[in-house]
């Protein structure tokens, strides 16, 4: 299988991979904390785990900016006569972007160092997240069936009402944290243990549906290829003077036989 992929599929493949990562290391963390005494340790503050996090959100942003060009291209060029869908790509494509940045702000500002930007890099990463899966969703409602078959589309609405769906229960169970200093470190004291986990659970729910979305690219990025073209416009790299011995070195047009009659 791994054959088939060409050098474009395969950026899905390498941005799941830290994504994954990501939440199975928080998971393995999470499982220490006493969840009888109702406290929710913020592993993503402390050291190491907090250095792991970043590193790792910050390459999957990374990926996520390539995947969201990536789409927006192939789009572009499948569209090319339609105007309306073009804006509607272009839409897409700063969503896309904007919610890769959200992903930045997530790692870099902690809930207990800057708990205002961290809930901007939330929003940014998942609310506008959500609104890049429904701008894709309709483009992919409106290239079916003469681009891409009709199960594509409907993956895809399923995964958008699913990622709606993450939203809606995480905000309304939603519970108000109480930040407190025990020990060496903080920790964050939840007022409704049910409410708490709902809304963890939801939030879980929330990231593998973006995951899930986004694998969905796999066949149609099987489809396009991509590459760097290098277009020299001197054939030396000086900013004023050229040495005499690069003055007169042959290039593409120069004649390869000469002489006088």
């Amino acid at each position: 299988m791994l054959e088939d992929w060409n050098n474009v599929s395969f950026i899905i493949f390498i941005e799941v991979v830290p994504n994954t990562g990501t939440f199975l290391y928080n998971y393995v963390t999470f499982k220490n904390v006493d969840l009888q005494e109702n406290i929710y340790i913020i592993c993503r503050t402390l050291a190491p785990e907090r250095c792991v996090f970043g590193i790792m959100m910050d390459v999957s942003a990374f990926l996520g900016i390539a995947t969201v060009y990536v789409r927006y291209k192939q789009v572009e060029a499948l569209l090319d006569d339609e105007v309306k869908l073009q804006r509607l790509n272009c839409f897409g494509l700063v969503l896309g972007w904007m919610s890769s940045f959200g992903m930045c702000v997530v790692a870099n500002f902690q809930k207990t160092t800057l708990f205002s930007m961290h809930m901007v890099g939330a929003v940014l990463t998942f609310g506008v997240g959500a609104l890049y899966i429904l701008v894709q969703t309709l483009l992919s409602h409106y290239m079916q069936p003469h681009i891409h078959s009709k199960t594509t589309f409907v993956v895809r609405l399923t995964i958008l009402v699913w990622t709606l769906g993450s939203i809606i229960s995480s905000i309304l169970n939603f519970p108000l944290p109480v930040l407190k200093f025990c020990c060496i470190m903080f920790v964050v004291v939840f007022q409704g243990y049910v409410p708490h986990m709902v809304s963890t659970v939801s939030e879980w729910f929330l990231a593998f549906s973006f995951i899930s979305f986004f694998l969905t690219y796999i066949r149609d990025f099987q489809k396009i290829n991509l590459r760097a073209v290098a277009v020299l416009q001197s054939s030396h790299l000086y900013d004023r003077n050229v040495p005499p011995s690069r003055q007169n070195r042959p290039s593409e047009t120069s004649p390869l036989l000469a002489g006088t009659t």
